[in-house]
């Protein structure tokens, strides 16, 4: 019985699976669908370049060795434009060097072949399940897409990452929008308490989020020493 909602649906961890093994690569890509993962294949370095780009993932699942671009180059470009992205490489290459080269392009997993589907599932699930508040925790703020459970706002393609914080005070701000909620209730919230330091730091994080919101329908407006209402 397939029972994701369509809000569920497009609030899916995205991943990106670049590997040549096509056979493997399919029975894989299905496991991970199975999970409630969005799974997209590129079957060369080349091509995930270019899927990368589209797709935008949350994570990507790289082999090492492919025709046309090796896993370490397209790393090694992701990685110059995107620190953000989870890198598991995928390899039957585990010497030393190999590892180390691995990490010094900032993988986050390095898990040789052959493995278990199963386990590639566990580390998924690990590496996101600090991340996922629910399965259809998303907010669409004017033309900005906030996603808590990945601490980011994205506006017209661009995406910027959130602090812990302040994802925790937007998604305060983005369930009560166009009400005002008590500056006191942030403070109990996300610091844990409302002394007058923490009220200080509140202040720049509204400021910081105001600016990183680039949509400008969307306000954040300050009602005088009690609260801020999030509009759009």
């Amino acid at each position: 019985m397939f029972h994701h909602n369509t809000a569920a649906m497009t609030n899916r961890i995205r991943i990106l699976l670049v590997d040549d093994d096509l056979k493997n690569s399919m029975l894989l890509k299905r496991f991970i669908e199975a999970e409630g993962y969005e799974v997209t294949y590129a079957n060369n370095g080349r091509v995930g370049l270019e899927l990368y780009a589209a797709s935008k993932p949350d994570l990507i699942l790289l082999d090492i060795n492919m025709p046309e671009m090796d896993g370490f180059e397209l790393a090694r470009k992701i990685r110059a434009s995107d620190k953000r992205v989870i890198i598991f490489f995928l390899t039957d290459r585990t010497e030393k060097d190999d590892r180390l080269l691995g990490f010094s392009l900032r993988g986050n997993d390095y898990i040789p072949k052959p493995f278990y589907p199963e386990e590639l599932i566990a580390r998924i699930n690990e590496r996101f399940e600090n991340h996922i508040i629910s399965q259809d925790t998303e907010y669409l703020i004017g033309d900005i897409l906030f996603r808590p459970n990945l601490a980011t706002v994205t506006c017209h393609g661009e995406t910027h990452s959130l602090s812990v914080r302040q994802a925790e005070i937007l998604q305060l701000l983005a369930e009560n929008k166009g009400k005002m909620v008590e500056r006191t209730m942030i403070l109990e919230q996300v610091w844990g308490d409302a002394s007058y330091a923490n009220s200080l730091a509140l202040n720049v994080q509204i400021s910081y989020l105001r600016r990183i919101l680039s949509d400008p329908a969307v306000t954040i407006t300050s009602v005088k020493k009690r609260g801020y209402i999030l509009a759009d």
